[in-house]
C-alpha cells in the first residue's frame, strides 16, 4: 500500500495542508471536500486510489489543518478560497489533473476549471451540485438569508453549525447508521467549535448564493469543453437532489450518472463502490 504523506505548504503567506499519496509520474487527482468537513473524509478513499493515482487532497483555508486568518484579515468567500486553490495548485505542479468534487468542493473545482479549463482531464462529482434543479426545500432558510441578510437571518441558521446537526449530515439516508464512523463527525464539530469558525462559515453561507449565479457559467464551460463527467450521488441527500446528478447529462451527454442508496456523505457507507466506479471511469478516459 502506497503512503499517505501529511504535508503543508505556503500559498501568499496562507497554510494549505493536504494529504499526498502515491507516485508523482502517475495521472494527477484532486479531491476537494465539503463543508464541514476536511480532507480526513478522504481517508478510506485515498488508499483505493493510489496504486494508480497520484492523489492530493487538501483542505480548504479555514478549514481543518489549513490556515484560518481572522476575517479583518481575509474575507471569507468562494472567489478567495479558489484563489488560494489555484495558487495551492501552483505550489504542488498540478498542471493537468482530474477533479474528485464534493459539496463545496464543487463550486471551488468548478471555478478552477472555468479559469484553467486546459488542465481539468475529468471531473468525478459526488453530491457536487451546478444546476438549480439539484437544491432541495433544506437551503430555503439560507436562501432566506440571502435575501435579506439581517442579523436576525444570520442567527436563524446558526442551527446548521450545532454538533447534532453534523451528525444528522452523515447519517441521514444512510439504511444502517451504524456502518457510519463517528471519527468523521466529530472531528468536524471539533473544528467548528474553534474561536471564530462559527462567523466563518456564516460568511460563506451568505457568500454560496455567488456560486448559484455562477451555475450559468459552469454549465457553459461543460459544454464548451466536454469533460469526461462522471456523477456518483447519494441519492438520499437532503441538500443536493438526483435531479442535480441528472442534470449533468444535459450539458455533458455522455456523463456517467450513478445513484447509491445513501445520503450526502456517500464515501462514509460506500468508500469501496465509488473507489471501483472511479477506477473504471479513468480508466475509460485512458488516465
Amino acid at each position: 500500500m502506497t503512503p499517505i504523506t501529511y504535508r503543508s505548504t505556503d500559498v501568499n503567506g496562507l497554510k494549505v495542508f493536504y494529504r499526498e499519496s502515491g507516485h508523482s509520474g502517475d495521472p494527477k487527482l484532486l479531491l476537494l471536500h465539503g463543508y464541514p468537513s476536511a480532507s480526513h473524509m478522504f481517508r478510506d478513499l485515498i488508499p483505493q486510489l493510489s496504486d494508480r493515482f497520484h492523489v492530493i487532497a487538501p483542505d480548504l483555508l479555514g478549514f481543518g489543518q489549513s490556515g484560518m486568518p481572522s476575517r479583518d484579515s481575509f474575507t471569507y468567500t468562494f472567489d478567495a478560497l479558489t484563489k488560494v486553490l489555484d495558487g495551492f495548485t501552483d505550489a504542488v505542479g498540478l498542471d493537468h489533473y482530474a477533479l474528485y468534487v464534493f459539496d463545496y468542493g464543487a463550486p471551488t473545482g468548478f471555478r478552477l476549471a472555468v479559469r484553467r479549463p486546459e488542465r481539468i482531464t475529468a471531473i468525478v462529482t459526488q453530491n457536487g451540485n451546478a444546476y438549480e434543479e439539484g437544491l432541495s426545500d433544506g437551503w430555503n432558510p439560507i436562501r432566506a438569508y440571502w435575501k435579506e441578510p439581517t442579523q436576525a437571518n444570520r442567527d436563524a441558521i446558526r442551527t446548521l453549525l450545532q454538533p447534532e446537526t453534523t451528525v444528522w449530515q452523515y447519517t441521514h439516508g444512510v439504511a444502517d447508521p451504524s456502518l457510519v464512523s463517528p471519527d468523521g463527525y466529530t472531528l468536524d464539530n471539533h473544528y467548528l467549535t474553534r474561536p471564530g469558525a462559527d462567523e466563518i462559515q456564516l460568511d460563506l453561507f451568505l457568500d454560496y448564493a455567488t456560486n448559484i449565479d455562477l451555475y450559468p457559467r459552469f454549465q457553459d464551460y461543460f459544454r464548451t469543453h466536454q469533460p469526461p463527467l462522471l456523477a456518483i450521488w447519494g441519492r438520499n441527500d437532503p441538500f443536493f437532489l438526483p435531479a442535480g446528478a441528472e442534470a449533468f447529462k444535459r450539458d455533458i451527454p455522455r456523463a456517467d450518472v450513478q445513484l447509491l442508496d445513501t445520503g450526502h456523505f456517500a464515501l462514509e457507507t460506500h468508500a469501496a463502490e465509488i473507489a471501483t466506479a472511479i477506477r473504471k471511469f479513468l480508466a475509460e478516459q485512458q488516465l
